[in-house]
């Protein structure tokens, strides 16, 4: 029986149509993406691993999409489920810049129990050797999976399953942009064998506190990068600017200038949750006394980006720092 597969293109450069083959880098001036079913036109092998139900939504630059696109994908996740009771799983296409982001948002709010593959390119659909094709058979191939159930939003690029939470890209135009640092893939997709190797720890969808579905927006939560001579202007004028939550981009494992550190004080004191992250890429933040008398709450291992997202769907539901700390160290 062929498995039963949903596609929903968002755009990006796996939906990118450039000028010519060799057009590998600035396809965006050509302003032409391709919906969902003109992708599968496009690659139309796609229809000869599953079923395919292919979905319209947008066709637009991936730094274009943020909380109402998340809120409308969560809710299409929803509808299919419901009008498909026989889809075997999701697939999502989307630009690379911020996919990580909306894998991590998605991992932490849908309320469906089928699997939910997030897949992009780093050349356009129309490039020479694009791997835009490939992988959207692999993700297809990996959402078909009954492998795949239980194991939260998964990332597919570069034949790799990767996990939501801990997938960064690395690289801007590298095949194998798509890394875990710390822990390394989920597992393959070598042809038609999808093989995991190990999963997550963390809670994941659908079993989580958070939903987008009755939000409006979520809480301000701004990112403050340090660097040497930091003086603190940004986060004071973030603070000014209404931020509820702050995430601190720190120097490894966890520091700030001294006048970084005392603008993030205040901070604090005027009642804004700071989150301690680093800009290594890679590690754990130091939970020390510093933090602790200061009343920051260290990020674990997540990126700059993914503590912001994780932030900012904690404060929906609480501003008691315990409890936050607590939500950091369960997601």
């Amino acid at each position: 029986m062929v498995a039963k597969v949903a596609f929903i293109g968002t755009g990006g450069t796996m939906s990118s149509v450039g000028r010519g083959p060799l057009d590998l880098l600035d396809y965006s001036i050509n302003k032409t993406m391709l919906h969902a079913e003109e992708i599968l036109d496009a690659f139309p092998e796609v229809r000869e691993v599953a079923e395919i139900v292919p979905v319209r939504f947008k066709a637009v630059p991936t730094t274009a999409l943020g909380f109402p696109e998340w809120k409308e994908l969560a809710l299409i996740c929803d509808r299919l489920v419901a009008e498909h009771p026989d889809l075997a799983g999701i697939v999502i296409g989307h630009g690379t810049a911020t996919l990580e982001e909306t894998a991590y948002i998605l991992s932490l709010t849908l309320k469906v129990s089928i699997p939910v593959v997030i897949v992009g390119s780093q050349r356009p659909l129309s490039g020479l050797s694009t791997d835009a094709a490939l992988n959207l058979v692999n993700a297809v191939r990996t959402a078909a999976s009954p492998a795949s159930r239980g194991r939260g939003v998964l990332v597919l690029l570069n034949d790799e399953i990767q996990a939501a939470r801990e997938v960064t890209k690395t690289s801007t135009f590298r095949m194998q942009t798509f890394r875990t640092p710390d822990f390394g893939i989920l597992g393959y997709v070598d042809g038609d064998l999808v093989r995991y190797y190990r999963s997550t720890e963390r809670r994941h969808a659908p079993d989580t506190e958070f939903d987008l579905r009755p939000l409006e927006a979520l809480p301000r939560v701004d990112i403050v990068y340090s660097y040497a001579g930091g003086d603190g202007t940004a986060i004071r004028a973030y603070v000014a600017a209404g931020a509820r939550g702050l995430v601190s981009a720190g120097f490894a494992p966890g520091m700030t200038t001294p006048d970084e550190g005392v603008a993030l004080a205040e901070a604090v004191k005027a009642g804004v949750t700071v989150l301690q992250s680093t800009r290594a890429g890679s590690g754990v933040t130091l939970d020390g006394h510093k933090l602790r008398d200061m009343g920051i709450i260290p990020a674990d291992n997540l990126n700059p980006q993914k503590a912001r997202l994780l932030l900012a769907l904690a404060l929906t539901v609480t501003r008691d720092p315990v409890e936050i700390r607590r939500i950091v160290d369960t997601y």
